[in-house]
């Protein structure tokens, strides 16, 4: 017998599921797909703006969560982030 998740009534499969309904957003909108055009990328990043304008609180829950996975992140994963990851152009400002 195998358990399952449900959260709000969607059944969690995988960890993107439950990152998914734990923010209420994809997880594309904020990390991008491959081969993104520079149009796609302006308008995702214009759509997040959008959602963290309506909920600022989210930014919160999003480091929250960010905190709390990245010690148990696989290496590989925590590398291939941009040394300068998009949350400050995100935000407005300059990325660090």
């Amino acid at each position: 017998m195998t358990m399952k998740f449900f959260i709000a009534g969607h059944e969690v499969v995988t960890e993107d599921d439950a990152l998914e309904l734990a923010l209420g957003t994809p997880l594309e909108l904020w990390l991008g797909v491959a081969d993104e055009s520079a149009e796609e990328r302006v308008a995702r990043l214009d759509a997040a703006r959008d959602i963290l304008a309506e909920e600022p609180e989210l930014y919160d829950r999003v480091t929250a969560l960010v905190a709390e996975g990245l010690p148990d992140a696989p290496t590989s994963l925590v590398s291939a982030l941009p040394p300068a990851f998009a949350v400050g152009a995100l935000l407005g400002g300059e990325a660090a």
